[in-house]
């Protein structure tokens, strides 16, 4: 098979109902800034945009859209992931999220090789923050995590179990593996 060319993933754009209340949530709890915001015209008529990042070198990792539909039969987003510097940010996000009025259906859990937080934003799409942990373990796997434990009891309990599922590697000896498969 032919070498692919590089690329990365820079950034997602979905359609909100309520342009100013998702600018505000992405910005005032997530912690995004505007880094642009304005009307475009379309072939389907004139779309408002905002323009979210985090990254000084990334004019946007977001951008928000009007039109999204009142009604919809299916929200066709799974889940917006945002990977955590640390454990403290998680816990804090966690304790942040809580008291947010509009986020809903607040569940943190591990999957071995993350301990994620989930959460619906305030029009009810999926958010993901996460940690990554130092091992593999195969995937899907979901189990509860109790945030009421302190930092050691939790990571103790997250290895313990990651330690009994299947595929339980060191991280950097599955990400040499998939580099081989990857042909890097």
């Amino acid at each position: 098979m032919a070498q692919r060319p590089a690329l990365s993933f820079s950034h997602f754009g979905f359609y909100v109902r309520d342009l100013e209340r998702m600018a505000d949530f992405y910005t005032r709890v997530l912690g995004f800034a505007i880094s642009d915001r304005g009307d475009l015209e379309t072939p389907r008529g004139k779309v408002s945009l905002v323009f979210l990042t985090r990254d000084p070198r990334e004019h946007h990792q977001i951008v928000l859209a009007s039109g999204r539909p009142d009604t919809l039969p299916f929200n066709p987003i799974n889940q917006i992931s945002f990977r955590m510097a640390d454990f403290g940010g998680l816990r804090e996000m966690h304790r942040v999220i809580q008291t947010e009025p509009g986020v809903s259906e607040i569940s943190p859990v591990s999957h071995g090789n993350a301990l994620s937080v989930y959460f619906r934003d305030p029009e009810g799409n999926r958010v993901e923050l996460f940690v990554d942990t130092p091992w593999y373990v195969v995937q899907p796997l979901r189990m509860p995590m109790d945030m009421s434990l302190s930092d050691k009891e939790l990571w103790s309990w997250a290895e313990k179990n990651a330690r009994t599922l299947p595929g339980y590697k060191p991280v950097e000896d599955w990400r040499g593996d998939l580099a081989k498969r990857l042909n890097q």
